[in-house]
């Protein structure tokens, strides 16, 4: 018998164990990875772990996309600060970077989980798969793994989402969720790759747009627009600001999605079209083509001067102004149709999970069932990336033990 039987031994599950040890509770964490605890920490941020985003609450809570108001209280109790300090405290100097991302000054995310493993030494782990909840008097009163029952004053279900499922991250939490009782909102890829029926995002295949304005469209209205980077893969669109536009992605079957790119963000149209005016003066005696060097990367202008309709071989001296008009146009409203979102298996979290009106926002325990508590990415709670996605997994586990 233990006080606390955990079923994952990822971020929240990780966090939960050591906050729960701290206080002096007997701690039993199942973990199926056989590689160990924390496996999916490792390639957060790139290899870097980008461990919070030093912003108030009430900044943090605009960039949550589902069910932020559920977060609240848990956020107020343990901060993106308090985070901040415990990593610090444990031995994991920080720092700042752009949008507010932190990130250990040894850009290791491997520092992170030595950290929470410190931090959770005397947890007990065990290499086992969680098969069943173990239910009496409509209680939860532990956890069947491997056919061996672990009997718990509590149980902690932190087992993720379906993102990356070689981490460990392979949907198990639903269904011992389901098992009490608990509605699963349909879980979907998140923070993840855009699949696009474009042509030409295949040629243009490994080309990184850099300081452009990403703006996503859903039946032609503007749903999320930012400046930053992007990339055009073979299957369609990546990169960060990718990443942030897919948590706006909600129903591919009911709506249609486009990606519009800014490419001139820093110019307005008269500004670009004088730009032009003044390329084309200097570059007069060039095709069309070779017109748009200093406007377009290698990659991009056959497949600019395909969508804008010239003559290739037209000289640019011999542009007119309305060509030179469409050309701006194109620049500043480059659009990709989206028809999928990119596989789960790399996406970098899950959108979906138990439904939040189900669980105690301020103890993250089951309403349905006494004894049974979730925390982290298993919940139908999901932000942008920067930071935001770490810290809901902190913020609830940290719940989740006061709750006990």
């Amino acid at each position: 018998m233990t006080d606390l039987v955990i079923v994952g031994g990822g971020a929240a599950g990780l966090m939960a164990a050591g906050a729960a040890c701290a206080r002096g509770l007997s701690v039993t964490v199942l973990e199926h990875n056989p590689k160990g605890p924390g496996q999916k920490l490792l390639i957060t941020g790139k290899g870097r772990c980008n461990v919070t985003n030093d912003c108030d609450v009430r900044e943090f809570l605009n960039f949550v996309r589902h069910n932020g108001r559920f977060l609240y209280s848990a956020l107020y109790a343990f901060p993106p600060s308090a985070a901040m300090e415990l990593f610090e405290t444990l031995g994991v100097p920080l720092k700042t970077e752009r949008g507010r991302r932190v990130f250990p000054q040894s850009d290791r995310a491997a520092d992170v989980l030595a950290a929470l493993r410190q931090y959770a030494k005397d947890a007990h782990f065990v290499r086992a798969d969680a098969e069943k909840l173990l239910l009496e008097n409509g209680a939860c009163v532990g956890v069947v793994a491997d056919g061996k029952p672990y009997r718990a004053a509590a149980a902690l279900v932190a087992a993720g989402g379906i993102s990356y499922p070689a981490t460990g991250s392979d949907g198990s939490g639903y269904r011992l969720a389901r098992q009490a009782g608990h509605t699963i909102v349909e879980p979907q890829p998140s923070l993840c790759s855009l699949v696009s029926p474009d042509p030409d995002c295949r040629a243009m295949m490994g080309l990184s747009l850099r300081n452009v304005a990403l703006t996503l469209l859903c039946d032609g209205k503007p749903l999320f627009t930012e400046q930053g980077e992007a990339l055009f893969t073979h299957f369609g669109l990546s990169g960060p600001l990718v990443l942030s536009a897919s948590t706006y992605i909600d129903d591919l079957k009911k709506h249609r999605y486009v990606v519009e790119f800014d490419l001139k963000p820093a110019l307005d149209e008269k500004a670009l079209y004088d730009r032009l005016t003044r390329d084309f003066a200097a570059l007069g005696g060039h095709s069309a083509q070779g017109a748009l060097a200093k406007l377009l990367p290698a990659s991009m202008r056959p497949v600019a001067v395909r969508r804008w309709g010239v003559d290739p071989a037209v000289r640019a001296a011999q542009i007119t102004k309305e060509q030179k008009q469409a050309l701006v146009t194109l620049c500043k409203h480059w659009q990709v149709p989206v028809s999928a979102l990119g596989d789960r298996e790399h996406a970098v979290i899950t959108a979906g999970g138990v439904s939040v009106r189900e669980v105690d926002p301020k103890t993250m325990q089951s309403k349905l069932c006494p004894g049974l508590y979730f925390a982290g990415e298993v919940l139908d709670v999901d932000a942008r990336t920067g930071g935001y996605n770490l810290q809901i997994a902190w913020s609830t586990a940290q719940a989740a033990v006061r709750g006990l």
